[in-house]
């Protein structure tokens, strides 16, 4: 009898502040599924970090319900990974303020990331937005994460997770596992529709560039039609074509046609029958997820249940880290 391989830990989270974006989606949300297929995963919805920037009590409590019933509708099953809110996991608030006394002010001070948003939001620059790498390391250590799927603006604070856990395994002997960054099959890399030059973004002050993932059929319809493209009016892959170049990425994301049969199923047409295939192929694209999403999101108790079995889990599981940590350090803690 063969020896069951054990799978690899992996863990990833998503923030709360605002619905996805198809590029989201397209760009690494489609592959989490993938990712459950061969990983032990567990997913959360990060919003204990959401709130270095002020929340609106009741929208955010919203924000919350709703990002935890769309992972379900992309397809994450709640019985087969872990799927949990952060909040609902006291570990996490514990292990950081931990991990914050094995970091150095040097250290957090560098990340490129607390720079920009303390620009962004220099009204409200707190200790959290300073701190947040702590608690990202909090989050990946807890379930000893082999691997972290990780895009190019997160490279920065999984390595500083890597550090602080060698730091503290260096002190007091093996207690975390040091993660690696998995590097899933790219998805498309999608940019605004209203400006090319960068990248789709749900925070964009213009409606017009982004494409939510709940957006209804009509909505997306005018936004593809609105798009910015070029005066050559041929749908070719080309330098300086940005806006084309952008739609045909979303479009060979959505169909998995390749460029050149782009091109050739185009030919002679005009950017009008392009603008309104692409859209078309988004809307087919995102049907299904917004069909389960509509149907999670009036279903409160059942999400409401899910949410405390996965809450009991990542509790149970993270505990036994938070725990062991404790007890290297130093901490009184009960027998039995």
């Amino acid at each position: 009898m063969e020896e069951q391989v054990k799978k690899k830990k992996v863990l990833s989270l998503i923030q709360p502040s605002g619905t996805p974006t198809l590029g989201n989606y397209l760009g690494a949300l489609k592959n989490w599924n993938e990712i459950a297929e061969e990983y032990d995963c567990a997913f959360g919805v990060a919003d204990l970090h959401a709130i270095t920037v002020r929340q609106d009590p009741a929208k955010f409590r919203e924000q919350i319900r709703n990002m935890y019933a769309l992972l379900i509708a992309i397809g994450l099953d709640p019985e087969k990974n872990i799927l949990f809110v952060q909040s609902q996991v006291p570990t996490h608030a514990q292990l950081a303020w931990i991990l914050d006394c094995y970091t150095q002010f040097g250290e957090m001070s560098r990340m490129t990331q607390f720079k920009d948003k303390s620009k962004t939001h220099a009204d409200n620059v707190n200790v959290g937005l300073f701190a947040y790498p702590a608690l990202m390391a909090a989050d990946i250590l807890l379930y000893q994460a082999d691997l972290v799927p990780v895009g190019a603006d997160q490279k920065q604070h999984l390595e500083i997770a890597r550090d602080i856990a060698d730091r503290f395994n260096g002190i007091y002997g093996q207690t975390f596992t040091s993660p690696e960054p998995l590097f899933v099959k790219e998805g498309a890399r999608v940019m605004s529709l209203a400006d090319p030059t960068k990248k789709m973004s749900k925070s964009d002050a213009n409606p017009k560039g982004f494409i939510s993932m709940l957006d209804t059929p009509d909505v997306i319809m005018k936004k593809f039609k609105s798009a910015v493209t070029d005066s050559d009016a041929c749908v070719k892959y080309a330098e300086g074509k940005d806006g084309v170049n952008n739609l045909m990425s979303i479009y060979s994301a959505c169909t998995g046609k390749s460029y050149d049969a782009i091109e050739a199923e185009f030919a002679g047409k005009g950017y009008g029958d392009f603008k309104v295939a692409v859209a078309e192929a988004a809307i087919e694209e995102l049907r299904p997820v917004q069909d389960k999403f509509n149907q999670l999101i009036n279903e409160r108790a059942y999400l409401e249940d899910c949410m405390k079995q996965n809450a009991e889990i990542a509790t149970k599981i993270s505990q036994r880290t938070l725990d062991k940590a404790m007890k290297k350090i130093g901490f009184y803690q009960f027998k039995g």
